[in-house]
């Protein structure tokens, strides 16, 4: 989530994490028990082993003679439990990096344990780049596809439409590969898998020319931002809105190819911001109308922020704040009306303070993903670190779902196999194939096991 202070004027208030607990690098398991949790702490879970091979063949033997459920992790920002197992997690940190760039094809084959912000640098120093990116830069590239995980841009799809082959190391320990041409269906499968399909150890990756960004960032009253997004979205590369809770204000950040070789890097006062927000939250949330009026009056309309840069730099960051999230997909011709809802059901709850984010996604082909045959509206909601956060299930759950809302695998939702069925067209053909490279479930914990209605 990228927060803005731009809304405040000058002087008007007064006043990632660990991965891996007990984390080893040994390129086999530990004996030893070992403490996880994921980023924002709200999944943990004590593990027989944490293994981290170093190549494809210590994973393929791993896998071949571990007991149990293995679950592998990536950078462990994923708020739901895709990863807690009492048996073994599989860490990809030692297989990182670029294995190979086809100028001709424009692909680039990397290495499936490699963080976001590693992976840019190296394919920049090449001269190309992702053709989009999500806004966390820690994530590992398997665990970023696998989930589903997305940027912003009416016209640019997810992460995982880029894919065109991968490898992966089945629960047998035998190594696959799959590309799109000859394999178009377990292709279709295996980008949005979940990690229950095997351990995804490289992917080639659509990449486009190495490009800048001109990023403008600006306020609006929300009943005007909701009016101008549609056609917001369709003018800029990239376009997205932060709803400021208990302001009456959005902050609209957009984002365009810019041909000059000039960089911009304002100051970022993101956490600023933020610790704004929850000032107001502090002092006023007792008192909803004087917190608004408040607001009100510190809030300075005309301020404007510019930043220009390369691409990754502009698109994914570190977030140091820790929050919890639910976030939620629906059909893009619903996304203004289901925002509207989300929006007046979080003003119902005087506690609230961080920032309501709506991005646009172009629809793709992978069975599980949250954009499958639809382009969509993306719809997330925090709360901070500590703070209850049932609310995103309970409140926001019943909404997003009225209005065909499509979880995102890797934030917080309460869905099973019943509801997901119906989400997903090809829901059925996923399991026969889950069902096929993993017959005894040797991938799948509790989480997965109730995802896909496997006793």
């Amino acid at each position: 989530m990228k927060q803005r202070r731009l809304f405040l004027k000058a002087g008007a208030m007064a006043a990632a994490a660990g991965l891996l607990v007990g984390r080893t690098h040994a390129a086999q398991a530990q004996t030893r028990t070992i403490r996880w949790k994921n980023w924002s702490e709200v999944q943990q879970c004590q593990a027989k082993s944490l293994a981290t091979p170093a190549d494809e063949q210590a994973l393929a033997d791993l896998l071949r003679n571990a007991t149990g459920t293995v679950r592998c992790v990536g950078a462990g920002h994923s708020f739901t439990p895709l990863v807690p197992t009492n048996d073994t997690i599989v860490s990809l940190e030692r297989m990182h990096g670029v294995l190979a760039h086809d100028k001709s094809a424009m692909t680039a084959t990397l290495r499936a344990g490699t963080r976001l912000s590693m992976l840019s640098r190296q394919l920049d120093a090449q001269g190309v780049a992702l053709r989009n990116l999500p806004d966390i830069d820690m994530q590992s590239l398997a665990g970023a596809i696998s989930t589903g995980t997305h940027g912003t841009g009416a016209t640019i799809q997810a992460m995982h439409a880029d894919v065109t082959a991968l490898r992966l190391v089945t629960p047998q320990g035998e190594v696959v590969e799959w590309n799109q041409e000859r394999h178009p269906e377990q292709m279709a499968a295996a980008r949005v898998s979940l990690g229950s399909l095997g351990v995804i150890t490289q992917a080639t990756v659509r990449v486009v020319p190495a490009f800048s960004l001109h990023r403008k960032v600006w306020l609006r009253p929300i009943g005007e931002m909701l009016e101008r997004a549609g056609e917001l979205a369709a003018k800029h590369r990239h376009f997205e809105f932060y709803y400021l809770p208990f302001t009456g204000y959005a902050a609209a950040i957009a984002h365009d190819e810019y041909k000059g070789s000039d960089v911009l890097v304002p100051h970022s006062q993101d956490e600023e911001m933020l610790s704004d927000l929850r000032t107001l939250r502090d002092w006023l949330g007792r008192f909803p109308d004087l917190r608004r009026w408040t607001a009100g009056k510190l809030i300075d309309p005309d301020l404007t922020e510019e930043a220009k840069n390369r691409s990754w730099k502009l698109l994914s960051t570190v977030r140091p704040t820790r929050f919890n999230e639910t976030e939620y997909h629906v059909p893009r011709e619903a996304g203004i009306a289901c925002v509207r809802e989300i929006i007046a059901a979080l003003e119902k709850r005087n506690e609230v303070f961080f920032p309501m984010e709506f991005r646009f996604v172009k629809g793709d082909d992978a069975w599980l993903s949250p954009f499958y045959k639809r382009d969509s509206c993306s719809i997330a909601v925090h709360a901070a670190h500590g703070e209850a956060y049932d609310y995103l299930l309970s409140d926001l759950g019943p909404i997003f779902r009225k209005h065909g809302g499509r979880p995102h695998w890797g934030k917080l939702h309460n869905l099973g196999a019943k509801e997901l069925t119906t989400l997903y067209p090809r829901w059925n053909d996923f399991l026969a194939l889950r069902q096929q490279m993993d017959p005894k479930g040797r991938m799948l914990n509790q989480h997965l096991r109730t995802l896909f209605g496997v006793a």
